[in-house]
């Protein structure tokens, strides 16, 4: 089962404030350890939303809105991708995650294919 694991931005990472050398090191750790344990699929921090877009849909067409966007816990600043036998492993792997005090981090499975909705 495949699952992505979504670290949410905060003020830090929005405005483009590196991890400090100690966490980055603490992620380089964790990273190797989803290695070793074959489970890490991908993994990787996102730039700050001001360097980023996104794409309206309407019947009319699409638009396009340039960042920065308003931090509202919903933005993502990186993320990993994890195969793993359960809901419950994904979690535990999230768990382990050398976040700060405040860091959310969501869970998320993701469609395999021909797996129905």
């Amino acid at each position: 089962m495949k699952f992505m694991i979504f670290v949410k931005s905060d003020q830090d990472t929005e405005n483009g404030k590196p991890p400090s050398e100690r966490l980055f090191t603490e992620m380089a750790r964790y990273n190797e350890e989803l290695v070793k344990a074959g489970v890490l699929l991908a993994a990787e921090g996102l730039h700050p939303s001001s360097r980023g877009a996104r794409v309206h849909f309407t019947p009319e067409g699409t638009t396009v809105v340039d960042g920065p966007f308003a931090a509202s816990g919903e933005l993502v600043a990186g993320f990993w991708m994890i195969d793993v036998k359960s809901r419950e492993e994904a979690v535990a792997w999230a768990r382990r995650s050398p976040c700060e005090p405040g860091a959310v981090i969501e869970v998320r499975q993701v469609f395999e294919s021909g797996e129905p909705s």
